[in-house]
């Protein structure tokens, strides 16, 4: 037996011993996802031993190094306990943004103090972080932000704000692209800090969107302090670190919906909603839909997994990231109309029980948002025409 097969073993057994029953089945829902944080309240106790027990085995971040909360697993580990995952329907145990995004740049830029402060609680799912990003007046055009962290001697000190920041009200702490240096140049200048959102001084408004819900924020910053330990990489060298990261929230994006990340697969929902002759959809248009759709959706996926071996092997991942963001993006609006589609009328109730407070129309709407967030696709295909293609800009 390979070491591969046996390592396989281990983890096929493990998880059979360790994940609840009622864990093994893909989210139905928001409220199923395992976000965690100082304010997290777990849905249920299997939930909640779920997340202990995976995070006790580094896990939850398996690829990141045993000396901070990972579980040190190489490429071909991870590859195993992701398929072995898969295999019983396992949800993620944890959803965060500092695994998929803060956590690679503090790997990759981070003091060794900053790694160990930070890592193991992200590990654990004991702190719940927000990205600060986006301005009223810099988006796409990030660079051009404004936010003014001022040096005071032992702290500095930020006024500004930030828009669409992704669930801000719950988060813990920040990770924040700030302008540290008034005078430079647009994309020099910039410093990437961290601060806690208990911080005197920090505010956030809930932005209202037509699904109904408030995943969004407006974030305000009046003399917040931050201390002088917090800033990843050089300062005012902060952009180099804001574009690896971007990388990685694109590939987060592009991931969005994708079976592997824990989603009901549109073809056993269409059987279970419309039911079969034999196995086969009598909607034969639906049937050849649902089709294109899984295999675009594998290849997707086969394509990620490519691309983070190479990335592990030392290949940056560069523009390939902004090529997933828009390709993974339209994917998942293809979903969403899929399962409108599969449902039929049934899918425009906007409240009530039966439609779980209408949460596929709502889903449906806010798929649209994923055209924008981490940069619109017109700047992806722009980042893509030029970097990949070789077009003329």
């Amino acid at each position: 037996m390979t070491e591969t097969n046996e390592f396989r073993q281990e983890v096929r057994t493990w998880l059979e011993q360790n994940c609840p029953d009622s864990m093994r089945s893909p989210h139905r829902s928001d409220a199923d996802i395992c976000w965690g944080g100082r304010n997290f309240t777990f849905q249920s106790q299997d939930q909640k031993l779920w997340l202990e027990r995976m995070a006790g085995k580094g896990w939850t971040a398996p690829a990141w190094p045993i000396e901070y909360g990972g579980g040190g697993l190489g490429r071909a580990e991870v590859k195993v306990l992701k398929e072995e995952l898969a295999r019983i329907h396992a949800r993620p145990p944890l959803i965060s943004f500092g695994i998929s995004m803060l956590g690679p740049a503090l790997l990759k830029f981070g003091t060794e103090e900053l790694k160990q402060q930070h890592l193991p609680p992200i590990v654990r799912g004991e702190i719940r972080w927000a990205q600060g990003y986006s301005e009223p007046n810099a988006g796409s055009d990030l660079a051009s932000l404004t936010a003014r962290c001022e040096d005071r001697g032992d702290h500095y000190s930020l006024s500004g704000s930030k828009i669409w920041t992704s669930y801000g009200d719950l988060g813990d702490w920040m990770f924040c692209l700030v302008r540290t240096d008034f005078e430079a140049k647009k994309h020099e200048g910039i410093s990437f800090v961290m601060f806690d959102m208990a911080a005197p001084g920090v505010t956030t408004r809930p932005i209202r969107l037509i699904s109904g819900k408030s995943p969004f924020t407006e974030t305000l910053f009046d003399q917040v302090r931050v201390e002088k330990n917090q800033v990843i990489g050089e300062l005012n060298q902060g952009w180099t670190v804001a574009k690896y990261l971007l990388t990685h929230e694109r590939e987060m994006i592009a991931s969005t919906g994708l079976s592997s990340a824990g989603t009901i697969p549109v073809g056993r929902t269409a059987a279970h909603v419309l039911g079969t002759d034999n196995g086969v959809l009598h909607n034969a248009m639906l049937r050849t839909d649902i089709a294109k759709f899984e295999m675009d959706e594998r290849c997707l996926e086969l394509t990620i997994e490519r691309a983070r071996d190479e990335v592990k092997a030392g290949v940056s991942l560069g523009a390939t990231s902004s090529m997933f963001k828009y390709y993974g993006t339209e994917l998942n609006k293809r979903r969403q109309e899929l399962l409108m589609s599969i449902h039929g009328n049934d899918a425009l109730h906007w409240e009530g029980e039966k439609s779980h407070e209408g949460r596929l129309a709502r889903a449906w709407l806010r798929s649209k948002g994923n055209s924008i967030e981490g940069g619109t696709s017109e700047i992806q295909l722009n980042i893509v025409s030029k970097h990949i293609l070789g077009l003329p800009g």
